[in-house]
């Protein structure tokens, strides 16, 4: 089987990525450290093998958060130029990474599993009825 290769890069184009295989999961979060990363209602992690991602083009910055809820990290990794965030990896999560969906080329080629951390979301928020929704994390698989 030929492996799925999609291409995406930051706002300005100096960063540059590529993943192959299909995602593990992808999550919509509407926690705040998410909204305030994209500025956004809810933020869109596609989560890869760490083995599925090449950055081919530009260097990025990580800053690394502490959750206020579990105290584990997650390190948020962006363009030293244009400040997009374009991947993140998250200590409950060893071995994935996650990129930003809205940073591929085509941002339409995945699914959505489930929106998290409903609880934070805007009231006006609504959900497709085939979609899981939790009001914090996703349960333990």
């Amino acid at each position: 089987m030929i492996p799925l290769i999609h291409e995406g890069g930051c706002q300005c184009g100096a960063v540059r990525y590529r993943t192959s295989d299909q995602p593990v999961r992808v999550i919509a979060c509407h926690c705040t450290t998410c909204k305030r990363r994209t500025g956004a209602a809810y933020g869109i992690g596609v989560y890869l093998k760490d083995t599925d991602v090449e950055f081919t083009r530009g260097e990025m910055n990580t800053y690394e958060f502490h959750s206020d809820e579990s105290g584990r990290w997650l390190r948020n990794e962006f363009c030293n130029t244009c400040g997009t965030t374009v991947s993140w990896t998250l200590e409950m999560r060893p071995g994935l990474r996650a990129i930003a969906g809205g940073t591929y080329d085509n941002p339409n080629w995945f699914d959505v599993l489930a929106h998290i951390w409903t609880r934070s979301a805007r009231p006006d928020m609504s959900y497709p009825d085939h979609i899981k929704v939790f009001e914090k994390a996703l349960p333990p698989t």
